[in-house]
């Protein structure tokens, strides 16, 4: 892909800098009327008048007139590799039964992990990409995908190499990172055991290694608890994983804590973070990655975002893609959800999907605004309002996504 690209009478709009955007600063956006961008080769050249734009063989010209350039949206947090489809368990759950009540009858993430393992690399392929494809159209340039389906080595290695093939496919039009997540769930045959499961999982980190940039923990109470975390996510960023975790997402536990204490790149969920574990990822610069899609989905509180923002943390928003608590990747359901339940300002909401996210991967000195040097990746609105996102409730008026100087995805 060349990624020569022009693009001219564009409104841009953009948080600035090349990492993560804390507290109030959050809603601090640069805005940029009738700017001309120029990327060569992928990476933004120039952004100005138009005066003094560079010539660039063989560049695709775009006219943005009545348009909003947003840097591409960064959805951080997701697991769309999976076998399977649960939509039994979501009627269970509209019957009242709860997501903890539904993994203890057999259901939940073992359900999915069964799927999994019956499934084949061809046949995940062919499926992730669908919801990558969905994801360009909604205006997601980078997304990060989990494995934790597999639960032993044979299968989260075959998710792994699933990733690294949708990276590598010539149809994939969006980057993509990956996460190993074994200590998703403890599987049936070490109930009871789950000190020697979080052993097996610390002997298989340096076969994973060459396939994943982070490993999380799902950091819960009767799943993995803060001392069994620890100890593999310690064990992790020994063999060069950067960290995350899921944190305090059903009860309070003291996983935001704990992902202090280990100074992770970022703690998700959140739903039952305490004021201490705020505070703490705070002072230590741990990224507080917000899923309104699952508290919505699972009908729980949302997390608490005017706390995180007022006690000076770094916020991104993420969708939760998954087969079970969250089966929306919905980037407009997230903004408008963020702005309406979690008293986020829309400003506030763009930093949070964009540079903030790109944070979350740590990732802001590449992408995740729209300044000379980074990666040309941008959305184009259908509007030259950006107040519009949460104002389209659910709906997307993304108009053109690009991806690495190229138009990879365009709507009506």
């Amino acid at each position: 892909m060349k990624g020569n690209l022009i693009i001219r009478n564009a409104r841009v709009v953009t948080p600035i800098g090349q990492e993560a955007v804390k507290g109030k600063k959050m809603g601090e956006l640069q805005e940029l009327p009738g700017v001309t961008i120029a990327i060569k080769e992928g990476r933004i050249l120039y952004i100005g008048d138009g005066m003094g734009c560079p010539e660039i063989p063989d560049a695709e010209h775009i006219d943005a007139e009545g348009k909003v350039a947003l840097p591409g949206f960064v959805d951080s947090h997701t697991h769309l590799i999976f076998g399977g489809f649960r939509p039994d368990e979501f009627e269970w759950r509209l019957k009242g039964d709860t997501y903890m009540s539904i993994m203890e009858r057999g259901g939940g993430i073992q359900s999915t992990v069964n799927a999994t393992k019956d499934a084949s690399e061809d046949e995940l392929v062919k499926k992730a990409q669908w919801f990558l494809d969905r994801m360009g159209e909604m205006g997601v340039t980078t997304v990060e995908v989990k494995s934790g389906y597999g639960l032993d080595f044979e299968t989260e290695l075959k998710m792994l190499k699933v990733i690294a093939r949708l990276k590598e496919e010539e149809k994939t039009v969006i980057d993509i990172v990956s996460t190993f997540l074994g200590a998703h769930a403890v599987p049936p045959e070490y109930k009871g055991k789950t000190s020697e499961f979080v052993d097996l999982l610390i002997e298989m980190l340096p076969e994973f290694k060459e396939y994943a940039k982070f490993c999380d923990v799902f950091c819960e109470k009767n799943v993995f608890e803060i001392e069994d975390s620890r100890r593999l996510l310690q064990a992790a960023r020994e063999q060069g994983f950067k960290l995350k975790l899921h944190a305090d997402e059903i009860v309070t536990l003291g996983g935001g804590e704990l992902s202090a204490e280990l100074k992770a790149v970022s703690a998700d969920h959140l739903l039952h973070v305490s004021d201490e574990g705020i505070k703490k990822m705070a002072q230590e610069g741990v990224v507080a990655t917000l899923l309104p899609l699952t508290a919505f989905a699972l009908k729980e509180p949302y997390a608490p975002a005017r706390k995180f923002i007022e006690a000076g943390c770094a916020v991104a928003l993420a969708t939760d893609l998954n087969p079970g608590s969250c089966f929306s990747g919905s980037i407009p359901l997230t903004i408008a959800l963020a702005c309406i339940y979690m008293n986020m300002t829309i400003e506030e909401t763009i930093t949070a999907l964009t540079l903030n996210g790109a944070a979350a991967l740590d990732m802001a000195d590449e992408i995740g605004s729209i300044e000379v040097g980074k990666r040309g990746d941008i959305v184009l609105l259908g509007s030259d309002n950006y107040r519009v996102l949460p104002y389209y409730v659910g709906m997307n008026c993304v108009q053109a996504t690009i991806f690495n100087g190229n138009l990879v995805a365009s709507n009506p």
